[in-house]
């Protein structure tokens, strides 16, 4: 019975890579495509979800293979180079947690064999909370530098969406919500501060994965019951973005 669990959560496994497979760059058994099939081959052996094919960290994997390819250097971040969590942001990507694998060999097949030797890289690999990569690939003289981009992936909630959800914490704290959200909205996009004709007495900008969890400064200035009514504003922004996936602006009035 378990063998025939195992079999069939391979085939399942295998369906869903066949389909990744004809999204991942449209090329035909490039070498992108060899690192994602032997990722979710050996993900499907340890009972894994299959990794689905993300373009933007594909985008940003390949930006980054392709500056190592030209400097001929291995490493997670060459001098002058944005970051890995910049490089996915401004790649637009959205995402909750991030990972990196990055090498270089004679061959795709040789270089998933050292990230599965190498316990760090193994465990990106086969790390249960990841569920999204892109892959890039390029060449010096017949090496390949090759760049795994892991994440797991940020829910895909519309702006207004966003602002529903924090906008009941507040409600449920006792705040009467404004209707007009474009001075919150216009103030999400700063670093800092508010814009608008309406001023807060406090403003506070966070970032954060759980959109139905206010931070707790923000919890403490509510305690003060100074503050009567608010507005909540969300946005995207290339420079803003990161790995807590939403951004929110919440403007307090007395």
């Amino acid at each position: 019975m378990k063998a025939n669990s195992t079999f069939a959560i391979i085939m399942v496994a295998m369906l869903v890579l066949a389909a990744q497979m004809a999204g991942a760059q449209g090329k035909s058994e490039g070498p992108e495509q060899v690192l994602l099939q032997s990722a979710n081959r050996e993900r499907a052996a340890q009972g894994l979800a299959p990794l689905k094919w993300d373009t933007a960290l594909a985008e940003a994997a390949k930006q980054h293979a392709s500056q190592m390819a030209r400097e001929n250097t291995l490493s997670h971040q060459l001098p002058g180079e944005p970051d890995m969590k910049d490089r996915a942001t401004r790649a637009g990507a959205r995402f909750s947690a991030l990972a990196e694998n990055v090498a270089e060999g004679p061959s795709a097949e040789n270089i998933h064999q050292q990230w599965m030797k190498s316990p760090p890289h193994r465990a990106n690999l086969l790390d249960p909370q990841l569920d999204s990569v892109g892959i890039s690939v390029a060449q010096n003289n017949g090496t390949l530098f090759a760049v795994e981009d892991f994440s797991l992936a940020a829910g895909g909630l519309s702006i207004s969406e966003q602002e529903k959800l924090v906008s009941a914490q507040l409600e449920a704290q006792g705040l009467h919500l404004l209707s007009d959200t474009d001075d919150a909205r216009r103030s999400c996009l700063l670093d800092n501060g508010y814009a608008g004709t309406h001023t807060p007495s406090f403003v506070l900008h966070y970032a954060t994965s759980d959109l139905q969890t206010l931070p707790d400064m923000l919890e403490q200035r509510i305690r003060t019951n100074r503050y009567h009514s608010a507005a909540v504003g969300a946005c995207s922004t290339g420079n803003k973005a990161g790995l807590s996936g939403y951004h929110v602006a919440v403007l307090l009035y007395e």
